[in-house]
């Protein structure tokens, strides 16, 4: 599938490939593609974020990954969830933590987290890889681009979608913006 990469986004695969090993992370996860999308600049992708509002609020976006990085990957929506169910995920968090130091639910202790070798991807990034192609497919693009990938980002649940929808930006506002499609919506 990669051979139908664009120079763009191979580069932000290698991008997340890249961020996945600094972080110490076992697998690349659909956070490192965003954090790759985030790093570019003239490209599809990075035409339409900047369209969007998020050129100037990145710093935002990396520490809203952040805390969910913090929180185990855990998304509001399931923190919210959880809490519905009595369990409070803050205090947990806290709590291991203070057993265990900061970052103990990340990996990054001191560079405890550091594992070499190769990544592989996890789940949500190969997801929104094979989003990306039938973004492309959809199309009929002949290649696969960032902005494919920052499309597939927008419509798999997780971090990654609900960050960039607090940050303005959805499958529908990136079809707006790419494409001319849909409606614009006053807001």
């Amino acid at each position: 599938m990669f051979e139908r990469f664009t120079k763009d986004a191979r580069d932000v695969v290698q991008g997340a490939v890249e961020h996945g090993e600094r972080e110490g992370a076992r697998t690349v996860g659909a956070e490192h593609l965003l954090l790759a999308l985030l790093d570019r600049e003239a490209s599809r992708a990075s035409f339409a974020l900047a369209a969007l509002g998020v050129a100037e609020r990145k710093e935002s976006v990396r520490e809203a990954l952040s805390e969910a990085r913090r929180r185990g990957g855990l998304s509001r929506a399931e923190v919210d969830a959880l809490a519905g169910l009595g369990i409070d995920v803050p205090e947990i968090v806290s709590r291991v933590e203070e057993a265990h130091g900061a970052g103990a639910m990340t990996g990054d202790r001191q560079g405890r987290g550091r594992r070499p070798g190769r990544r592989s991807f996890g789940r949500g990034a190969k997801d929104v890889l094979e989003g990306a192609l039938r973004a492309a497919v959809g199309r009929r693009d002949g290649r696969i681009g960032d902005e494919h990938l920052l499309l597939a980002l927008t419509v798999r649940p997780g971090v990654p979608a609900e960050v960039l929808a607090d940050h303005g930006v959805t499958y529908e506002s990136l079809r707006r913006v790419l494409y001319g499609e849909g409606t614009a919506q006053a807001g």
